[in-house]
């Protein structure tokens, strides 16, 4: 499938990029040799395949949950750069 000139340049608009004339020949040649590339597929048999949601099966990767002793407050805080009342002190944004 051979690109025009006029669809390099609306492939060239939609990704914002400004191509002088010869760029827009030497890509207009490139994507015509990936597009037909792309077009052997169209050769395979592809009737008795099954559609995949996948490539590889799926499965639940969550751990189980158990409770577990946290760390105290004044033990968290001991490497805070800034601590107030019991909190973390960041600067002001705003």
């Amino acid at each position: 499938m051979a690109l025009n000139m006029k669809e390099v340049e609306h492939v060239a608009l939609l990704a914002r990029l400004s191509l002088s004339d010869d760029e827009k020949k030497i890509f207009g040649e490139q994507l015509s040799s990936i597009l037909n590339y792309a077009d052997t597929l169209n050769a395979l048999a592809t009737d008795d395949v099954e559609p995949l949601t996948h490539v590889l099966p799926a499965f639940n990767v969550f751990r189980v949950d158990s409770i577990r002793p946290s760390m105290q407050q004044k033990e968290m805080l001991t490497n805070a750069p800034l601590a107030e009342e019991g909190q973390y002190k960041v600067p002001k944004i705003m």
